[in-house]
């Protein structure tokens, strides 16, 4: 009955966190929104993205949450072997994902676009690399549920700790799906 109790109050805890990054993103949104004009004579969205490069980061991460939803699947199952291959495959797409906006940004910032030149490229950089820090905790995080399962296996703990990732995680691809529309489709027009 204890451990039962605790379980509820950490997932409910989980979900509070998962709204006030909601509520992170959805400042940082607006504030792209308000700034996506505020070009101060450089480049605008349409003059610097790339669809093909955002579209492969787009399937990219969606494979991810695919994999990961596969993870959760293994773990219900009891696999452990397989939820090890799924973090593992979700973890190498993350990190793909996340050394194609790198690249990104490392080209923007090579031709002089960087976040100080004007306030949409200000509100873009903290937007998609605020994403990209999740996705990085997301990274670390998986590295250290692996770690627990081959050491553990599955057990409630870790198991409720896949839960929790991969509602992070699918978090992070409904952001993402959000930034690609916003920002990539958007600027684009």
């Amino acid at each position: 009955m204890i451990q039962h109790k605790s379980d509820d109050r950490s997932t409910f805890g989980f979900w509070i966190y998962l709204m006030t990054d909601c509520v992170l993103f959805a400042s940082l949104f607006a504030t792209f929104a308000v700034l996506r004009n505020n070009t101060y004579g450089g480049p605008s969205g349409n003059d610097i993205f790339k669809l093909p490069f955002v579209l492969s980061e787009t399937i990219i991460l969606l494979t991810s949450s695919f994999t990961s939803s596969l993870m959760i699947l293994a773990a219900r199952r009891g696999n452990s072997a397989r939820v090890l291959l799924w973090l593992m495959t979700t973890s190498l797409l993350g990190l793909t994902f996340l050394g194609l906006e790198i690249s990104e940004f490392s080209k923007l910032i090579s031709e002089g676009y960087g976040w100080q030149r004007s306030g949409f490229l200000s509100a873009f950089f903290t937007l998609v690399g605020t994403h990209g820090l999740h996705i990085t905790i997301g990274l670390i995080w998986a590295t250290v549920l692996m770690a627990q399962i081959y050491q553990r296996g599955i057990i409630s703990s870790t198991n409720r700790r896949l839960t929790a990732f991969s509602m992070f995680w699918h978090f992070l691809d409904i952001v993402w799906i959000f930034i690609f529309t916003m920002v990539y489709l958007m600027g684009v027009l």
